[in-house]
């Protein structure tokens, strides 16, 4: 069985926890998406017993410094095991095109040259295009455009070994567009800045982002029997889980999910 690598739930602000990033195991391997905002990341890694030399797709959602930044790190962290003989093959970099001058600038301007140089030789960034579909492990992953309202984001749908379909929807609110993409999925990730009755004082819609309630709204709308939610405020942190899921059920029937950082779900 699949299984889900919880690595950050929080969003660009947080400092509690760590920002949203993740991973699908597949047997020993793992297709890794965005990589957080710094080198936190390498210490979550090694908290939860992920190898590097086990991460040869990574997916790089969009530009902004709570899910690009840690790229840096992870691609400097391979690139010097791959100079020790110590990682095997290649490290897949997938982004929309837009972005890929972007993550190799970023590289070029911070990391040594014998680093910065296997990007081309043992690290390739990957443009992908709207709706292209990558195999990826044992996956067709889709990628598909949010139609984001602050900077092109990607996010991606796929099935599961065991036939269910998983789709991440990014950091922003469903587009209306995109409910087609997301149709008959039994996995929905989904970001939910904050409590409906915290909106006056995180101010989601300010920032494009959703609610507990909109998000279990939607889950519940479209039938999604297995709903998470991350890319949170991180204020009231200890008690997330709790409230979070408490408010969810009052909207959405199905099973809610409001993992921590390190968390592990089965899929």
């Amino acid at each position: 069985m699949e299984e889900l690598y919880v690595f950050g739930t929080g969003n660009a602000q947080a400092v509690h926890c760590y920002n949203t990033c993740f991973a699908l195991k597949d047997e020993d391997e793992f297709f890794m998406v965005d990589a957080g905002g710094g080198n936190g990341i390498l210490k979550i890694l090694e908290e939860m017993n992920v190898d590097l030399s086990h991460i040869h797709h990574i997916f790089v959602t969009h530009e902004h410094t709570d899910h690009i930044l840690g790229i840096v790190w992870m691609i400097r962290m391979i690139a010097a095991a791959m100079k020790k003989d110590a990682y095997r093959g290649q490290l897949q970099i997938y982004c929309h095109p837009d972005l890929t001058e972007t993550i190799s600038t970023l590289c070029r301007l911070t990391l040594q040259g014998k680093f910065y140089n296997m990007i081309g030789e043992r690290i390739f960034l990957v443009p992908v295009e709207d709706e292209e579909t990558v195999h990826i492990l044992d996956y067709d992953v889709t990628f598909f455009d949010i139609l984001s309202t602050k900077a092109k984001q990607f996010g991606f749908t796929t099935v599961l070994k065991n036939r269910k379909k998983l789709t991440f929807a990014g950091d922003e609110p469903l587009n209306r567009e995109c409910v087609s993409i997301v149709k008959g999925s039994s996995w929905l990730l989904h970001e939910a800045f904050c409590l409906y009755k915290d909106r006056d004082r995180f101010k989601p819609y300010e920032k494009h982002h959703s609610t507990v309630k909109e998000a279990c709204e939607l889950a519940e709308e479209l039938k999604i029997p297995h709903l998470l939610l991350w890319h949170t405020e991180d204020k009231q942190i200890s008690e997330r889980k709790a409230l979070y899921t408490a408010e969810g059920h009052t909207y959405y029937r199905g099973e809610l999910y409001v993992p921590d950082d390190r968390e592990i779900i089965a899929l």
